[in-house]
């Protein structure tokens, strides 16, 4: 079978809410707009790829509702105490885990965001 060799240049969500939604990725995880269309769409520089988050209804061919974005960060630890521990619904830190640190939070439509902790090499 051929490959296509494909690779992940980005993830896009819907939500309600969008005005809330940017205001959730932008201030709350600091990911900076590359685009945006007010009303529909805003995208956000996600390093190599990048996030959507989209008005739903504003397309003729929406997707389900479920998704989980991961986003690799310096520290969980930091991260948590940055956003506020009262918003982590999950946390397994790398003693405990015996792994990679993470964190799970949830954006203003609820869908999981899981911060992974980067390996030192």
């Amino acid at each position: 079978m051929p490959q296509i060799n494909a690779r992940l240049v980005g993830v896009e969500l819907y939500f309600d809410d969008l005005v809330a939604a940017k205001r959730f990725y932008q201030e709350t995880l600091g990911l900076a707009i590359s685009g945006e269309r007010p009303g529909h769409h805003a995208q956000f520089d996600a390093g190599p790829s990048f996030l959507c988050v989209e008005k739903k209804g504003v397309e003729n061919y929406p997707s389900r509702d479920k998704a989980v974005i991961f986003l690799k960060v310096p520290s969980v630890q930091a991260a948590v105490e940055t956003i506020g521990r009262e918003r982590i619904v999950h946390l397994e830190s790398s003693a405990e885990a015996g792994r990679q640190a993470w964190a799970v939070l949830h954006d203003p439509e609820g869908h999981n965001v899981v911060l992974l902790e980067a390996t030192k090499r």
